[in-house]
């Protein structure tokens, strides 16, 4: 089993309390651009906890797949944000 300290415990907690209000700017909206922050703002705070569970647990391959979730995130959010524009790809 893998023993974290109390300060990372305060930071996912306090990672996964900004998730869940992301979660909400999602369901809510109210336009579809509010929404795509949302959604990026959520992928943003899954690459954080990704890295600081790599760093706390000494794993390296987790901050390797962190960066390579952070790459294709980007890629989307950038596609999705041609196509809500009415842009050919």
């Amino acid at each position: 089993m893998i023993e974290l300290s109390n300060e990372y415990l305060i930071v996912f907690l306090a990672l996964i309390i900004c998730s869940i209000m992301a979660i909400i700017r999602v369901i809510r909206g109210p336009t579809a651009p509010d929404r795509l922050v949302g959604l990026d703002t959520i992928n943003t705070i899954v690459i954080v906890l990704m890295v600081i569970f790599g760093a706390a647990t000494n794993q390296v391959i987790i901050i390797d797949v962190a960066i390579v979730y952070a790459l294709l995130s980007f890629i989307s959010t950038l596609f999705i944000t041609k196509y809500l524009e009415g842009g050919d790809f």
